[in-house]
């Protein structure tokens, strides 16, 4: 059921590798460095359903506390090469199978936190082998950054590059498939010969290179395609048209899918945007539910979710100073900005307010660029007539703002002009495949969305399904066993970063 079919007792028994048979789990046990002790463990649950099999991960301590390098232990102090994997059982298998030292990171390609670099500092080369698709291979040239790309090289994922297990179960030589890893930094691209490959891995997986879809607004994936790391989007609405807590909820969706968010809330303090977002989560008012609070607050607190802690006026260079921070500790990849005329008082650069408006979207812009990060960035529109709707020109200062911006998203409020409670959200534009347009929006007052209908029973019931309250059947994959993540109703890989994560195979 785990795919272990060629791994042998003799490694399971090096890397103390145990089978907990009254919960169906693997365990793997969470060492001080050179075995000193045990201070954790990670299991490792599967359940047959039909042809497929349902993995669930489950941590103590939690996961935010996790900080693993399975198969430290087993590291000697003369080795100067490492394999970093996303997962145990795939470090197993290239131990068996290449004898190198080999350890998993405790948080798969979400995050690699800083307090393991100290443990890798020892080696001359690392290679990164984090699994067989376009996210594994992002997180591994994210996470090179942060070990000095010039001693790192990556494995490209690809049809004769599967995960290693995968790999080992095929039969493939996995000495062979390390030698083919890629340095990970070079001084400049002066070719196609060396664009090529990235190129393939584009056209070959088109879906991910889309991003992660919503799961509660399927008409913004149909529009925009997907959250996509490195893009501004930039998104406004009328006053009181409820715009931050659209975005709480567009970010919350994200979030609850293992995108690492840093929330940058100048005009409400983080406690009524933590409410905000837990009651959202939650899908209903918890101060009638008391009794239940601290059930919902766990589940929140493992998300991958963190705000900064500025109110009021802020300098542009403080801001952008501690999304670098946050990027490099937490491996952020959304930041969401509410709202852009919080930083506009501290500029001193010029007097002119529009000028200053286009430094500040310019220094996001190439912040999101150079970080591979997505920015959301909240911008008040100009004052226009009630009966009139808003259009890309209507934000606030000059072009820019929209020339710079890979989305524009505007909330439109036409209760003005049609009628109370008509609200849509309009895609005024999208630089990846061009496709604009509209989808209506209904605001729920007990749970403060605008992606439940009143009284709508079965989406509730969906969108608690995917914040881990109700166990849901999962899809098989296509790949070998323990390859691939179970598909959400984005079709997006759940939250590595929370309990009960699921993976299915066939």
């Amino acid at each position: 059921m785990f795919g272990l079919t060629k791994v042998t007792d003799d490694t399971l028994r090096r890397f103390s590798v145990r089978y907990l048979r009254p919960a169906r789990s693997l365990v793997f046990p969470w060492f001080f460095p050179r075995g000193l002790g045990l201070r954790g463990l990670k299991l490792l649950g599967a359940e047959g359903q039909g042809d497929a099999v349902r993995y669930v991960e489950t941590t103590i301590p939690r996961p935010g506390a996790y900080h693993n390098l399975f198969g430290l232990p087993l590291i000697s102090r003369r080795d100067v090469e490492v394999v970093l994997t996303s997962r145990e059982l795939d470090s197993l298998a290239v131990s068996q199978s290449t004898g190198q030292p080999t350890l998993a990171l405790p948080r798969g390609t979400a995050c690699l936190p800083p307090t393991l670099l100290p443990y890798l500092e020892q080696f001359r080369r690392i290679v990164f082998w984090l699994g067989d698709d376009l996210r594994s291979w992002e997180a591994a040239k994210l996470f090179a950054r942060k070990l000095n790309p010039k001693r790192c090289s990556l494995v490209r994922p690809g049809d004769q590059q599967p995960s290693p297990l995968e790999a080992l179960n095929q039969g493939l030589n996995l000495s062979r498939v390390l030698r083919t890893a890629l340095p990970a930094w070079h001084k400049s691209i002066v070719s196609f010969r060396q664009l090529r490959e990235e190129v393939l891995g584009e056209l070959s997986n088109v879906e991910q290179v889309a991003g992660i879809h919503w799961s509660r607004f399927p008409d913004l994936n149909r529009l925009l395609k997907g959250h996509r790391k490195g893009e501004l989007t930039v998104f406004t609405g009328p006053t009181g048209s409820g715009k931050t807590t659209f975005i709480s909820e567009y970010a919350l969706d994200l979030c609850t899918q293992g995108v690492n968010t840093l929330w940058g809330s100048f005009e409400i303090s983080n406690v009524r945007l933590a409410r905000v977002m837990l009651t959202q989560f939650a899908v209903g008012r918890l101060e009638e539910q008391l009794d239940k609070y601290d059930e919902w607050a766990d589940r929140f607190e493992d998300l991958p979710l963190y705000f900064m802690t500025f109110h009021g006026q802020q300098s542009i260079r403080t801001v952008i100073d501690t999304m670098q921070h946050a990027v490099y500790v937490y491996d952020i990849s959304h930041v969401v900005i509410d709202n852009l005329q919080f930083m506009m008082g501290h500029e001193q650069l010029s007097t002119d307010r529009i000028a200053a408006q286009d430094y500040i979207i310019g220094a996001f812009r190439k912040f999101a660029t150079d970080n591979s990060c997505h920015v959301t960035l909240v911008i008040h529109p100009r004052k226009e007539d009630d009966d009139k709707e808003l259009q890309t020109a209507s934000i606030f200062g000059s072009a820019k703002a929209s020339q710079e911006a890979d989305n524009v998203l505007i909330l439109q409020d036409r209760k003005l002009v049609t009628g109370p409670g008509k609200r849509y959200l309009q895609v005024a534009k999208n630089r990846f495949d061009g496709d604009v347009g509209v989808f209506p929006l209904e605001f729920n007052k007990s749970s403060l969305t605008f992606s439940i209908p009143p009284k709508s029973k079965a989406r509730l019931k969906k969108i608690k399904d995917d914040n881990g309250l109700v166990a849901k059947k999962p899809s098989s994959g296509k790949k070998g066993a323990a390859s691939r993540n179970s598909e959400t109703c984005s079709g997006q890989p759940p939250n590595p970063c929370q309990p009960g994560t699921a993976k299915t195979s066939k």
